[in-house]
């Protein structure tokens, strides 16, 4: 593992998590990771910060709830196949780091582990957390993500970057 600062691939992180990333968090004595193509890399409230979106009807989302902590892995290598497989299954029914014979790293500084590949990872507490409601959100926000399921909107977990690092 080789440390780096926060912002040092800011550039980096947000085209990879275009292609998706891996948001992995644990409780109960269950990990559980799902794919994300969304999230914010910054700085607020006097600490870089990285923001994830869940929907309130996701496994994570329940995990989340529960331990306020959370990995994200950007993956430098090829796992298009893994990122869709944890992209359209639940955690409930399935143990995805199993299927998709995911190995895990234990982290640094909070107790969620995370993906083990060629990677940058983020170890992050949440320090905030908002839940979306339908009249503040725009109208074409709406008839572009919500229309199919309107009462399914996402709670937006802001979490403190406790670390951050390259994984080969």
């Amino acid at each position: 593992m080789k440390k780096i600062q926060y912002n040092e691939h800011a550039k980096e992180v947000l085209q990879i998590l275009q292609k998706g990333a891996f948001l992995t968090t644990h409780a109960d004595g269950k990990t559980n990771t799902m794919t994300i193509g969304w999230g914010y890399l910054g700085y607020a409230w006097g600490k870089p910060v990285f923001g994830v979106m869940v929907r309130h009807n996701r496994y994570t989302h329940q995990l989340l709830e529960k331990n306020g902590q959370f990995t994200v892995t950007l993956p430098k290598e090829e796992l298009s196949k893994e990122l869709a497989f944890c992209g359209t299954k639940s955690g409930l029914e399935t143990d995805k780091i199993k299927a998709c014979g995911f190995s895990l790293l234990p982290a640094q500084t909070i107790e969620v582990p995370l993906i083990a590949c060629r990677a940058i990872q983020y170890e992050c507490k949440v320090v905030c957390r908002t839940e979306m409601q339908s009249p503040l959100v725009d109208g074409a926000v709406k008839d572009s993500w919500y229309e199919k399921m309107p009462d399914d909107y996402h709670t937006f977990y802001f979490g403190e970057i406790t670390a951050c690092y390259l994984t080969e």
